[in-house]
């Protein structure tokens, strides 16, 4: 590790730049807020109103309604689902796992418009529901169905990883004692899989209530969230009094539901070890249609969506309709803005998940040195739990607060980058301070001995060691950079427009012709966002999808 000078250097970047682009907007957005004085001049709004605006209120309840019902379909779905990924071996298995990871590839704006090419007024299906006069516009399922398409996969690999912590000796002493094997399940399963599940669920819920992409364009007039609801009254009706106190319950509200994710963390933080159920092949009729029913689920909440875009897009080429947006100059220069913005915040973001990682690695020895005070182990910890804090606060409250903060930066590019860095580098952070948790420190000592310099030692030991990890959340950086949408309509200059805010005009347009142009580059920017994360991970590792 770095010499002492450079181990207190080591958190400075990440510290300073968290402080600037995340803890100071948040700040100015809760004095703006709970002050109660109004924005630019306008009227002051308590920070009760919300709560006596039926409007609001409504916009609150919902965005906790849709959330919560989302919880409970993907707890129902996905808990049948891994158990038969956990307990079952079938040709396939493998690849199965690999695929749950792709819905955390796909960008935001690309699953809205799978659901609506699938469940539209002119998707596969949802045309010909139209033509028997069943409408699914105005309605929540477009937005349940959405929020099931990002987190049904969440729920599953959870379940699959805390069914693999179950002990086989605990639930074979259950099954000598006389119980069947649901009731094995019930008395000594699940409650060993109830935490992993109920961290799961926690994430699901802060995604689904802070979710701003999927709502914007699934929810309509009626069923937007709140996050939608700051946006429209920011950017379109100029009432940021109103904006500022209803972002600052959202703030408070997916902050306690964010230290209920990290309590359950903590107690997950280090399982025993126990020797795992092993998998069998499917024996039956009922075992095998099990393996079929849960494959078919997760065709048609998961992979559904996707082949709806390919099917649509290729059609509207082949037809001739959609073919022409690809040579069009918006498009060409939409899509140089994704990828130089991409790959500039995607350097930012690298540089700073590295420095993260590191600082945590030499806090944490630095702790465990002797004689270290108590006050060093809180300083590591409260280190580590620093790279979550930009998951805990949505991409709407972060546009938002650095609108108030720097209104003479609002349309400038560093801002824009440092806004998309901001979400992206925690997934750097996070892989890197895993693997760099699991290095053994012999490595680095025997290299030190035999002459090393500590920088000589990253480059030639550790780097090499962590490369895989690194490369890991390089990937889900670059696919979130590639697909952002919400910073990107709060800070950016026209002439600045990416792939996600060209696909956003062209659905506010009227006509097919525009749907199928919007699907047609839905499709490339999901073409862009595979092909990103494949050639930075490189090729399959073990786990590398993200865990709940």
């Amino acid at each position: 590790m770095p010499r002492l000078p450079a181990r207190r250097l080591l958190p400075a970047l990440p510290l300073g730049f968290l402080a600037l682009v995340l803890v100071a907007p948040v700040w100015r957005l809760l004095v703006e807020g709970l002050g109660g004085a109004g924005l630019d001049g306008a009227e002051p709004v308590r920070w009760l109103d919300v709560w006596q605006d039926d409007h609001l209120r409504w916009r609150i309840v919902w965005s906790f309604a849709q959330a919560g019902i989302t919880c409970v379909l993907a707890l129902l779905l996905g808990l049948p689902v891994a158990w038969v990924l956990a307990r079952l071996a079938f040709p396939g298995r493998a690849l199965v796992l690999r695929l749950l990871m792709l819905p955390f590839v796909v960008p935001t704006l690309v699953a809205a418009l799978g659901v609506l090419a699938l469940w539209g007024p002119r998707g596969l299906i949802g045309g010909p529901l139209a033509g028997a006069g069943i409408e699914l516009v105005d309605t929540p399922w477009l937005l349940l169905y959405g929020n099931l398409f990002f987190n049904l996969c969440l729920v599953v690999r959870a379940g699959v990883d805390a069914l693999e912590q179950v002990s086989a000796p605990r639930v074979a002493a259950a099954r000598t004692l006389g119980a069947t094997p649901w009731r094995a399940f019930w008395r000594v399963e699940w409650p060993a899989i109830l935490p992993w599940l109920a961290s799961a669920l926690c994430l699901v819920f802060l995604y689904c209530f802070a979710g701003f992409g999927l709502a914007l364009i699934l929810g309509g007039q009626r069923y937007a969230t709140a996050e939608v609801e700051i946006y429209t009254l920011v950017a379109h009706e100029l009432e940021l009094g109103r904006a500022g106190v209803l972002a600052v319950w959202m703030l408070g509200l997916t902050g306690t539901v964010a230290l209920a994710y990290a309590w359950l963390e903590k107690r997950l933080a280090a399982p025993g070890r126990v020797s795992p159920i092993p998998r069998q092949r499917p024996v039956g009729p009922w075992q095998w249609a099990a393996v079929l029913a849960a494959l078919g689920v997760l065709f048609v909440v998961c992979a559904a969506p996707l082949l709806a875009i390919v099917w649509r897009a290729a059609m509207a080429l082949l037809a001739g309709q959609g073919a022409d947006v690809l040579a069009q100059g918006d498009t060409l220069d939409a899509l140089w803005n994704t990828l130089r913005f991409t790959a500039l915040a995607l350097a930012l973001a690298t540089a700073l998940g590295l420095m993260h990682a590191l600082a945590v690695r030499a806090l944490d020895a630095a702790s465990m040195a002797r004689h270290a005070s108590e006050a060093r182990g809180w300083m590591a910890l409260a280190w580590r739990a620093a790279a979550f804090l930009p998951f805990v606060v949505s991409p709407v409250t972060v546009a938002f607060g650095l609108l108030l903060l720097y209104p003479d930066l609002t349309a400038s590019l560093a801002l824009l980058l440092a806004a998309y860095a901001l979400l992206a580098y925690p997934f750097v952070a996070k892989s890197l301070t895993a693997a760099l948790d699991g290095l053994p420190a012999s490595c680095a000592q025997a290299a030190a001995s035999l002459g090393a310099n500590p920088w000589r030692v990253f480059w030639r030991v550790t780097l090499p060691m962590v490369a895989p990890a690194l490369r890991r959340g390089m990937a889900f950086a670059a696919a979130t950079a590639l697909g952002e949408f919400a910073v990107t309509l709060f800070l950016s200059r026209p002439e600045w427009t990416t792939l996600t805010t060209l696909i956003y005009q062209h659905l506010g347009r009227p006509g097919a012709a525009n749907l199928d142009a919007a699907l047609v580059l839905a499709c490339l920017l999901m073409a862009l966002a595979l092909l990103a994360f494949t050639l930075i991970e490189g090729p399959a590792h073990k786990d590398n999808a993200p865990h709940a």
